[in-house]
């Protein structure tokens, strides 16, 4: 039984055009995630799924396996990503693989910590069917966000019994921020929301899914501020 890490990368984005193969520190875009997913224990195979051969190319050069190029039709923008990984994971299959864990990793999310995918996956067991990431919401809708009824009357989005005077003393929302999905397979063809759900909480700063040519540069920004304290630590000998 092994663990793989599935890593979905149309060729045909429409925000940042091509940037999963855009330079990041001098690395394509999705070179961060694959390097990544290589260096985790638990992950026993990396393969990407895509429909570009330039994709392909450079994925298979920082080490993971291509099965294959993705049919037309699940690349399309409606296409939904969990399709893609099915039709992946059951590829695999088909050629002879066992697997009891699959862990899709977003190329877009390359800020995540190595220690997030392994806590996903220790998060993962009998008690549950997936993991998902999140990030601590910063509109709650039981303090700040609205919504409009057909009257045309404005009101919370969620109700308490009674008036939430502070985001502080409101129940804690999440955004999911999709960097990291994790599945026994026997739960990967269920609705997510149809089994049950367990959640990592990642900070802010490592829940940028790069989405804008801004996220990219916010990015961008962060991972260079990660490499500054090294810098520091060995300056160079004058």
């Amino acid at each position: 039984m092994s663990t793989v890490a599935t890593i979905c990368a149309r060729g045909g984005s429409k925000g940042v055009p091509g940037k999963n193969t855009r330079l990041l520190l001098g690395k394509p875009l999705i070179t961060h995630t694959i390097e990544q997913a290589l260096s985790c224990g638990q992950i026993d195979r990396v393969c990407v799924s895509t429909d570009s051969q330039e994709i392909a190319d450079i994925a298979r050069l920082a080490g993971a396996e291509i099965p294959f190029l993705r049919p037309a039709e699940l690349a399309t923008d409606t296409a939904g990503k969990l399709d893609a990984i099915i039709h992946l994971v059951e590829h695999l299959e088909a050629t002879g693989a066992n697997i009891s864990r699959i862990v899709d990793l977003d190329p877009t999310s390359p800020l995540r910590a190595l220690s997030d995918i392994d806590d996903c996956l220790r998060l993962l067991d009998d008690s549950c069917d997936t993991v998902i990431t999140a990030f601590e919401a910063e509109k709650n809708p039981y303090f700040n966000m609205v919504e409009m009824g057909q009257d045309g009357d404005v009101h919370l989005c969620k109700r308490l019994g009674g008036p939430v005077l502070s985001r502080q003393s409101a129940p804690h929302v999440y955004s999911m921020n999709a960097s990291i999905y994790v599945w026994h397979r026997q739960s990967l063809n269920k609705n997510l929301w149809s089994g049950r759900v367990k959640m990592h909480v990642m900070p802010r700063e490592r829940s940028i899914d790069i989405d804008a040519p801004l996220d990219f540069r916010i990015v961008e920004l962060i991972l260079k501020d990660r490499q500054e304290p090294s810098r520091m630590e060995n300056p160079p000998v004058g």
